[in-house]
């Protein structure tokens, strides 16, 4: 079954009322997304300079951060291979020490557990 066409131009009066209304509304449309992004740019616009001192701020706080730490980083740098010697001698003593005595090493052990766990629970 075909739908009954309507000519446009059976109410002319109509049809450009309905285009003036649309070109309005449109118009207006349009004024106020200009509106808008002229106020979004000029709040871009206003925090920009905020935005640069927050960043160079961070920048500074970074260098700053860098400049300590480095000396620390260098120093235990240097301190590695004195630092794993130490500990092989203290492995070293204590495996002799264990060899030598160890009745009592296990003594030692037996009361350090017992106090370990007295503290921890």
């Amino acid at each position: 079954m075909e739908t009954p066409r309507t000519n446009s131009n059976t109410n002319p009066g109509l049809s450009s009322t309905t285009d003036s209304m649309m070109n309005k509304a449109s118009s207006g449309a349009h004024a106020t997304v200009d509106k808008m992004a002229a106020a979004a740019d000029e709040a871009a616009r206003k925090a920009k300079p905020a935005i640069d001192r927050a960043t160079e701020f961070a920048h500074q706080a970074v260098d700053r951060a860098q400049s300590a730490a480095a000396p620390a980083a260098a120093w235990l740098g240097d301190q590695t291979e004195n630092l794993k010697a130490t500990q092989q001698k203290l492995v070293d003593d204590t495996c002799e020490y264990v060899s030598a005595n160890p009745l009592k090493s296990v003594a030692i052990a037996l009361v350090a557990g017992i106090l370990i766990s007295r503290i921890v629970l």
